[in-house]
């Protein structure tokens, strides 16, 4: 197991949107936490991703009022725990701030926005008649940890590895995020798609949308400037 710390690629804009996701993602959780257990389950099958309720078209808690084709935007900013939202928000930060810093603000949101949609396509695609409610920033993020693959491959990420060891390490970010792809892919393919409760299908959705987008946004754009350590700065003006 291994938790990314930070990274060292310094960014020129300030990550007003990251920070933003992040206060976002937070209060949604501890306003669902502050409904009590029932109410958590209920607010969690009102919002949460259901597929069986997308392809079906047909509303499984008709009780709890709220339209099914937006539940795939609102269950991104739900989270099933303390451990799910921190693991998370601790992975948007990380690499959202650099991602966002290349995008821009507006085009930011867009692209994580989208992220999330293709991981929840995906999961959708392998899992069309499950009823069990999808949710959690993951798929978004994971969109942007491709695109951070494609601009900094050779980014420091500073992680803390815990095996039968406990011990920070500094490894190229595209060995950290290449590792975590290949584990995400393994998982669905040991388990299911949804196995132990994680979508792992929903993450190899977002992180594929975020490598190939920016492949060619870069294929297309130009490599951008050369920074220290041979490593590629990408920052393009929308």
């Amino acid at each position: 197991m291994f938790i990314p710390i930070k990274d060292d690629i310094p960014t020129l804009r300030r990550p007003y949107l990251t920070v933003a996701l992040i206060i976002i993602n937070a209060l949604v959780f501890l306003y669902s936490i502050m409904q009590g257990s029932r109410g958590f389950q209920l607010f969690t099958y009102q919002y949460g991703f259901i597929p069986y309720e997308i392809v079906k078209a047909v509303e499984l808690t008709p009780q709890l009022p709220a339209s099914i084709y937006l539940t795939p935007f609102t269950s991104m900013f739900m989270h099933g725990g303390w451990m799910h939202l921190i693991g998370n928000m601790l992975f948007l930060w990380i690499f959202g701030n650099n991602v966002e810093d290349y995008f821009g603000h507006v085009v930011f949101l867009i692209f994580y926005l989208l992220s999330g949609l293709c991981a929840v396509g995906l999961y959708t695609l392998f899992g069309p008649l499950s009823q069990v409610p999808m949710i959690g920033a993951s798929g978004a993020i994971a969109g942007v940890m491709g695109a951070y693959m494609v601009l900094y491959p050779r980014a420091r990420i500073t992680v803390l590895f815990i095996f039968f060891f406990i011990q920070f390490l500094v490894i190229p970010a595209k060995m950290v995020l290449g590792f975590w792809f290949i584990y995400q892919i393994f998982m669905s393919m040991v388990g299911s798609s949804t196995g132990g409760g994680v979508a792992w299908m929903a993450h190899v959705g977002g992180f594929l949308f975020g490598w190939l987008v920016l492949r060619l946004v870069v294929k297309f754009k130009g490599p951008g400037a050369t920074g220290g350590r041979g490593q590629r700065v990408y920052r393009m003006q929308w």
